[in-house]
């Protein structure tokens, strides 16, 4: 894999795991929805139409989607003579591991076991350490020394494929293990993993989308254009956050664990407003 490849395949996985409603990361959402479903085509008049309805201009919507031309994540394609865009290879190859961990509500267990992964690049590598270390952080990895970095074992095959799509097995090993002396794993975790700073945006999510929730389960008629909104939005904002908590035992985490209520806000949420929102995309794309 050339460093170009690289820079824009880690680029895509930034644009999925990136902080806040900018255009590209609505882009990336509303193509991960609703494109997959049609050759991963969606046409130029669509998107403006949709991101429009987010409160994006079309100027912006436009420069958005050329850096994400550039990056290789979006290709130009007409269909029925129609100018529009469809998802790369590698956008989709990504985009589907993406499913596995946004949508999962798996969590670990501690006699589950951990996956370690041991590395060791050359200075004259430098480049390669740093998108090593950036897939692991990615994936959800802890830090227990400089080159050894821990996961619940369940990560295996997200790592294995990781690993080898940046041409990095080469430098790291992975190896299941068990804690089996010395130290409070509890107290372990808190050190691998930063769970104050996950606390703090799993409390955030739950701040800015639970009167959401409430509203849509007071409302009793269909509003597909709202629900729209909404799923795009939250959506967008909780894709990254399955990347940064690995889905750690829940008895070695705090006992008030806003990850929980957040996980539980977010699959709410979906249930109540997935089905309106693909409506509303369907009458836009003229697919009904």
């Amino acid at each position: 894999m050339t460093t170009d490849v690289v820079a824009e395949d880690e680029a895509f996985v930034s644009e999925l795991t990136g902080r806040g409603a900018q255009p590209r990361q609505l882009i990336v959402t509303v193509y991960g929805l609703y494109a997959r479903e049609s050759g991963g085509w969606l046409s130029v008049a669509a998107l403006v139409r949709l991101l429009g309805d987010l409160g994006v201009d079309e100027p912006a919507v436009r420069s958005s989607i050329s850096r994400l031309k550039r990056r290789g994540i979006l290709v130009a394609s007409r269909q029925g003579g129609a100018a529009g865009y469809v998802l790369s290879e590698q956008a989709l190859e990504i985009l589907r591991e993406g499913d596995e961990r946004i949508f999962s509500q798996e969590r670990a267990t501690a006699a589950d076991g951990w996956l370690l992964a041991v590395f060791s690049v050359p200075e004259s590598q430098r480049q390669k350490r740093h998108v090593l270390r950036t897939q692991l952080t990615r994936l959800g990895f802890g830090t227990v020394a400089p080159g050894v970095w821990i996961a619940p074992a369940h990560l295996h095959a997200a790592a294995t494929s990781a690993l080898r799509r940046f041409e990095l097995d080469s430098y790291a090993e992975l190896f299941r293990s068990d804690h089996v002396a010395f130290g409070d794993l509890r107290e372990k975790v808190a050190q691998w993993w930063d769970l104050e700073q996950l606390q703090e945006l799993y409390g955030r999510f739950v701040g800015v989308h639970e009167p959401v929730l409430r509203r849509w389960q007071r409302r009793r008629s269909r509003r597909e254009r709202e629900a729209f909104l909404d799923y795009v939005r939250v959506l967008t904002d909780w894709r990254r956050l399955p990347y940064l908590d690995p889905g750690l035992p829940a008895d070695l985490l705090p006992a008030e664990w806003n990850g929980a209520v957040a996980a539980e806000l977010f699959f709410s949420l979906r249930a109540s407003l997935q089905e309106q929102a693909h409506a509303y995309v369907d009458e836009v794309t003229g697919r009904r």
